[in-house]
């Protein structure tokens, strides 16, 4: 079907293509993870301007012809995230959170949470620069397990259901387990189950804080569970 598209995306990565266009990679609420190709883009009187930088957040206008690609005929900025671009930290951050985005959600399956959250994200990162930390990426990247609904049983043993001793971590249960549970886990600090319950029931904004080892547990638990139930790997949360 051919025909013109709006939506709102947020640019995730930026490819050369041929002597002036760009293929741009496009997470957007309605239609998930999209490719569109901005023709003329790398001109230098091109009417795109810098709007379709990474990261960026806008309106666009498309035609949907028989390709895959789209092709962008219209862009609106609705937010450029432009402070987030000052410092390494902040870029690194911003981009491991679109690469996530990017590889867990690679459909085009409408999933507008995992759009503003992503949203969320980068706004926070080109507000603050001390949102780029360990504790906020892993902060983000629990949120988008539960998106995916992997979201990790905390509460209780995710095998036996208890309340008590819940000492080590199951990617292939899913949650933490109790010591009588443990076979196939691996130990996790009490801190490491704090941090990632609260950061679960708080806002980005407010990622808790907690110990690099906490926090290397807790990307462990993140890893694992995706690698085992979505045969999927991504890039270390954060720069060590």
């Amino acid at each position: 079907m051919s025909g013109s598209v709006k939506t709102e995306a947020i640019v995730l990565r930026s490819l050369r293509f041929g002597e002036a266009d760009r293929i741009l990679h496009l997470y957007t609420p309605s239609r998930g993870r999209i490719g569109a190709i901005a023709k003329g883009v790398r001109r230098t009187r091109s009417r795109f301007g810098g709007r379709l930088e990474p990261f960026s957040r806008v309106r666009l206008v498309c035609h949907e012809g028989r390709g895959e690609l789209l092709t962008i005929t219209g862009v609106e900025t609705v937010d450029a995230h432009a402070r987030l671009r000052e410092g390494a930290a902040t870029l690194d951050c911003a981009a491991r959170a679109c690469d996530a985005v990017a590889r867990l959600f690679e459909t085009e399956d409408p999933h507008p949470a995992v759009y503003n959250l992503l949203a969320n994200e980068l706004a926070l990162l080109a507000a603050d620069a001390a949102q780029a930390s360990h504790a906020n990426a892993l902060a983000f990247r629990l949120k988008l397990l539960v998106v995916a609904g992997l979201a990790p049983a905390l509460g209780e043993c995710a095998s036996c259901g208890s309340h008590e001793h819940l000492v080590a971590y199951s990617p292939q249960a899913g949650g933490v387990v109790c010591n009588a549970c443990e076979a196939g886990s691996f130990p996790i600090l009490e801190e490491t189950h704090d941090f990632m319950a609260a950061a679960l029931a708080r806002a980005l904004a407010d990622a808790p804080a907690a110990s690099p080892r906490a926090l290397r547990e807790a990307e462990r638990a993140i890893g694992e569970t995706l690698e085992h139930h979505a045969h999927l790997r991504l890039r270390p949360a954060a720069l060590r």
